[in-house]
C-alpha cells in the first residue's frame, strides 16, 4: 500500500515537477559522475538528468514533454526529467522488494537459530525440581556467572564492554543464559506458573515486532533522499555509508550482551551464595534511554539501510551497466557487497536471537504473553467496561471529582488482576 501510494503521488505530481524550472547552471553541482563540457553544451536537459543521478536511456521519452518544453521556452530545465521520474519509480519498487526479502531472510535464519532453544525449553519443562531440596551454592559456581562475569568487576567498564563485544560472535546466547533469563522472567511476571512456555511467548513477541520492521517509515525515506543527494563524484559516499549499518549492528549486539553481563554482575555483587536457583531481576534501566524498544528501531534502520545499499547496487547495475561511472570503482564496490552479506548473517544468527530474549528482560511483559483469543477477550472486556462506564456517566451526569479517578483505578486494577490470573493459570503447551 505504501509503495502504491508513493507511486501515485509521483504520478499525480509529475506535471508540477515538470513545470518547476531551474537554471541550467544549477545542474553543474552535486553530479554523481565527472562533468563533461560536451554534454552540457549539447543538451541542458541531459546535463540536468546527470545531476539527478540518472541518464536518459537512448534519448527516449516515456510521456509527453509539455513540462520540458515549458521550461525550455524560458531557457531553463525541469527539476526532474521524465526519464528521472521513470527511473525513480523503478528504484522505489526495487528498494521495497529488497527490504521485504531481506527482512524475511533475516527472520527465517534467525528463527532457525531460535528454534534450537526449543530443546532447552523442553528439558526445563520435563525437569520438575519444585519438590527437590534447595541447596546453597556459591555464586561463582553458577555457569551463568562464570560465562558473563568471568572475574570482571562492575567497575571495569572497558573490560565488560570488550567481553560483551566479543561474546556476540562466538556464543551470543548459551544454555545458561536462556535458563537464567527464563527463570528471571517467570519469577517476575508469572511466579504462579513455573511451567510457563517462555519459548512460545518469546517467538510470538518476536513475530509481532517484526511485523513493524518489515514496514517502511517516513524517516527511512528521508535517509534515502539524503544519501542519494550526497552521491557526488569523488566522494565515494555509498562506500562510506555502508559502514554505518555495520557499526550500528555491532553496537546493538554489544549492548544486548552487556545487558546480560549487567544481570550477572548485579547478582554477583549482591550475593556470595544463593539458596536454590539463580534469579536475575529484569529492569528497563539496563537499556538505552530505559526503553528496550529503542533496540527495535535500530534493527529496523539497519535492515533497511542494508537493503538500500544492495538494492541501489542492482538497480544501477541493470540500468547503467557495470562499467558506468555511476557504479564507482571496483575497489569500492566489492567491500560494499561483502559488508552487506556480513550484516545479513550477523543480524540473522546473532543480533536477532539476542534481541528476542534480552528485550524480555525489561520491567514489563508484552501483550503476546497471552494467546490471541485471550488478548481479544481482554480487549473486548475492557471496551465493554469503558462503554458501560461512559453510559452511566452520561445517565447520572457529572460525578464528584474523586469518583472518576477511583473508577479509573479500579478498572486498571481489574485489568492487571486479569493479566496476572491468566499468566499464572495458563497451562503449558
Amino acid at each position: 500500500m505504501l509503495l502504491g501510494f508513493i507511486s501515485l503521488l509521483l504520478t499525480v505530481s509529475q506535471g508540477v515537477i515538470q513545470r518547476t524550472c531551474i537554471p541550467p547552471s544549477w545542474t553543474n553541482y552535486l553530479l554523481p559522475c565527472k562533468k563533461t563540457e560536451n554534454l552540457t553544451r549539447a543538451d541542458p536537459s541531459e546535463a540536468q538528468s546527470v545531476a539527478a543521478g540518472v541518464f536518459s536511456l537512448g534519448g527516449r521519452r516515456l510521456l509527453n514533454e509539455g513540462g520540458s518544453g515549458h521550461c525550455h521556452s524560458k531557457g531553463k530545465v525541469p527539476l526532474l526529467s521524465l526519464e528521472a521520474l521513470h527511473q525513480l519509480h523503478i528504484f522505489i519498487f526495487v528498494l521495497a522488494i529488497t527490504h521485504v526479502v531481506f527482512s524475511a531472510v533475516t527472520m527465517i535464519l534467525g528463527g532457525a537459530k531460535i528454534r534450537q532453544w526449543k530443546d532447552w525449553e523442553n528439558v526445563i519443562q520435563k525437569d520438575d525440581t519444585r519438590d527437590a531440596p534447595r541447596k546453597v551454592t556459591h555464586v561463582d559456581q553458577f555457569e551463568f556467572i562464570r560465562e558473563n562475569v568471568n572475574g570482571i568487576s562492575k567497575d571495569s567498564m572497558v573490560l565488560t564492554w570488550m567481553h560483551s563485544f566479543v561474546k556476540q560472535f562466538y556464543a551470543s546466547v548459551t544454555k545458561s543464559d536462556y535458563t537464567t533469563m527464563r527463570l528471571g522472567f517467570i519469577m517476575t511476571h508469572c511466579r504462579g506458573n513455573p511451567k510457563f512456555d517462555f519459548h512460545k511467548y518469546m517467538v510470538r513477541a518476536l513475530e509481532a515486532d517484526f511485523k513493524k520492521v518489515v514496514g517502511i517509515r517516513w524517516y527511512l525515506w528521508l535517509f534515502v533522499v539524503i544519501f542519494m543527494l550526497l552521491n557526488v563524484n569523488g566522494w565515494h559516499t555509498y562506500f562510506w555509508i555502508s559502514f554505518l549499518p555495520l557499526l550500528l549492528l555491532l553496537a546493538v549486539g554489544t549492548k544486548l550482551e552487556h545487558v546480560i553481563a549487567q544481570l550477572a554482575q548485579e547478582v554477583a555483587e549482591k550475593h556470595s551464595s544463593i539458596e536454590g536457583d539463580l534469579v536475575v531481576n529484569p529492569s528497563d534501566e539496563h537499556f538505552w534511554c530505559a526503553r528496550p524498544r529503542v533496540i527495535l528501531y535500530l534493527i529496523h534502520f539497519i535492515l533497511f539501510q542494508n537493503a538500500f545499499e544492495i538494492a541501489l547496487f542492482f538497480w544501477m547495475l541493470t540500468t547503467y551497466g557495470f562499467n558506468s561511472c555511476i557504479m564507482d570503482h571496483v575497489p569500492f564496490i566489492v567491500p560494499r557487497l561483502v559488508i552487506g552479506v556480513i550484516i545479513q548473517l550477523l543480524c540473522s544468527y546473532s543480533t536477532l536471537p539476542l534481541y528476542a530474549i534480552v528485550t524480555q528482560m525489561g520491567t514489563f511483559f508484552k501483550k503476546e504473553i497471552f494467546d490471541e483469543h485471550v488478548q481479544q477477550g481482554l480487549v473486548g472486556w475492557a471496551q465493554k467496561a469503558k462503554r458501560r462506564k461512559e453510559s452511566k456517566e452520561a445517565t447520572a451526569g457529572p460525578a464528584p471529582g474523586p469518583a472518576a479517578p477511583r473508577a479509573s483505578s479500579r478498572l486498571e486494577m481489574l485489568r492487571r488482576a486479569a493479566s496476572v490470573l491468566q499468566c499464572s493459570r495458563a497451562p503449558p503447551r
